[in-house]
């Protein structure tokens, strides 16, 4: 029953020229389970010679599983190749007569020789390892993906997000208002005369500040397909890499191939400011303001030809079209140097006399918030690609208070994870409040955001994980700063035995 509910909702598709039933017309099957349209059945056929199945035998084949006998093959070739498809020299005559009125005559020693054989190949494994590839049928009734009555409102998805993401109050309220309103303009499918346009964003914000995560979140909450692509790997068509349509194949594998849930999924294309145009270059840039060109109409919206189940259109793999026109893009990027640029265009009043401003005016400040287009265009991106970005706000870094809520505040919090591991044993796992603050300024000091925190904690937390099943006895693990800082080792309770009062050398040392 699910077998027969899966080939209802899958169109099937040619096992040649991969196209989709809806394209080709009615497929015919043949043995093994592989389809076949007509027009590669008649190209096939086509390209078959006359006397290419010269004495070939038939008599092998089990033809009774389809329903046919040796005559009726013979007679099928005779129709379709002539003669020599039978025997090199039979007549009309000779092929109607069958094995015992054949003359016995003495053949020569070379035509006695084993006549060559023909059978089916199964092509059922091959069928089998193509299913990933196939693609939903278009329902005759549309389901909206969004529904504008359970659409969640801009206040309630930042409550959402605040569950999840520490900071970044602006950030997540533009991002909120900027989704309510593509998600409007998707489920209205603009009703009126009056055509709302999209609201594609450009987030700019340090490494570890939370852009990847943010709009994981927020695809999370909506329930809409999300796929992440990385801009260093785009490239220009026909050269090494990844064509720029490959963001919209990974879009519809999310979407499990649905190809009208796909058109209104959520494409977040990350460390985007690595395709800015390379200055004083004499070569081709074939994976920077090229690639920007190639993404205009993606943005823009158009109806893109992309192969599913893989990422390249020469795969031998059916193609489908996809409409970028609903498909909400959110571009991310580090954008380093971009301050220098802001910093020299807030410098421009340093010169001599009383209105002049200090030059170092905005060193110890976040200047990245004082963004415009203009520094955008000066670090290396075109403006035809910034115009189809219309919505731009940035990320402030992360500060050790907002590191230490990181830790513990989230839903699904670093610490909290970790706790759950070792409730799992039978162990409860405290941090006192200095080791969370110690934690937060050794993050700091590698200046990576929010994903030193993982690397700190999983190092120290390494040897704990590793001692505490070899003994059942223990009942609380507590973390404090001399152990972040490597000056002494966890606090250890046993099961009803408090162990405070022990010296610290009759302590159980679990690691340095």
């Amino acid at each position: 029953m699910e077998k027969e509910h899966e080939q209802d909702e899958y169109e099937r598709y040619c096992g040649i020229c991969r196209r989709p039933e809806s394209q080709t017309g009615k497929l015919m099957t043949i043995p093994g389970g592989m389809h076949i349209c007509s027009d590669c059945m008649q190209r096939s056929l086509d390209v078959i010679q006359p006397g290419q199945f010269k004495n070939m035998d038939f008599s092998h084949i089990d033809l009774s599983r389809f329903g046919l006998t040796q005559e009726d093959m013979e007679a099928a070739m005779y129709r379709m190749l002539g003669p020599e498809a039978v025997s090199g020299n039979t007549t009309d005559k000779e092929t109607a007569l069958t094995e015992e009125e054949k003359p016995d005559t003495e053949q020569p020693e070379e035509q006695k020789r084993p006549k060559p054989t023909i059978s089916f190949i199964n092509l059922g494994p091959i069928h089998g390892m193509q299913d990933h590839q196939r693609v939903k049928k278009k329902s005759a009734e549309k389901k909206p993906v969004v529904d504008l009555k359970n659409l969640p409102a801009p206040h309630k998805i930042k409550e959402k997000l605040d569950e999840y993401v520490i900071g970044q109050e602006y950030a997540k309220k533009a991002i909120s208002v900027a989704v309510y309103n593509h998600y409007k303009r998707v489920a209205t499918n603009t009703m009126d005369d009056i055509e709302i346009e999209k609201s594609n964003m450009l987030m700019i914000g340090p490494t570890g500040c939370g852009k990847t995560y943010l709009v994981r979140t927020l695809a999370r909450i909506l329930d809409v397909p999300l796929a992440i692509a990385d801009a260093t790997s785009l490239t220009e068509a026909g050269y090494i890499g990844d064509d720029i349509e490959s963001v919209i194949s990974k879009l519809l594998a999310a979407a499990d191939n649905d190809v009208e849930r796909a058109e209104s999924g959520i494409v977040f294309i990350d460390e985007i400011d690595k395709i800015a145009r390379k200055k004083n270059t004499t070569s081709r840039d074939v994976s920077g303001e090229s690639v920007q060109q190639g993404m205009l109409k993606l943005l823009e919206g158009a109806e893109i030809e992309v192969p599913v189940g893989a990422t390249s259109k020469n795969a031998m793999v059916p193609l489908t079209t996809v409409n970028t026109r609903n498909i909400l893009f959110i571009c991310g990027g580090a954008f380093p140097d971009l301050d220098e640029v802001i910093k020299q265009r807030l410098n421009r009043q340093s010169s001599m006399g009383f209105q002049a401003d200090l030059k170092d005016k905005y060193d110890n400040e976040d200047v990245l918030k004082e963004v415009t287009v203009e520094d955008l265009r000066n670090f290396g991106m075109i403006p035809e690609f910034l115009g189809r970005l219309p919505i731009i706000f940035t990320l402030e870094n992360l500060t050790k208070e907002m590191l230490m809520q990181v830790l513990t505040d989230p839903k699904n919090a670093i610490l909290k994870q970790y706790q759950k591991l070792l409730e799992l044993d039978e162990v409860k796992l405290n941090f006192s409040e200095d080791a969370i603050e110690a934690i937060a300024e050794r993050a700091i000091e590698k200046k990576t955001g929010a994903r030193a925190l993982r690397s700190i904690i999983e190092k120290f937390m390494m040897d704990i994980m590793f001692e505490i099943p070899k003994d059942e006895n223990i009942g609380i693990v507590t973390i404090t700063r001399d152990y972040i800082e490597g000056k002494g080792a966890p606090v250890i309770q046993m099961r009803d035995v408090e162990r405070k009062a022990l010296p610290q050398q009759e302590q159980p040392r679990l690691a340095d």
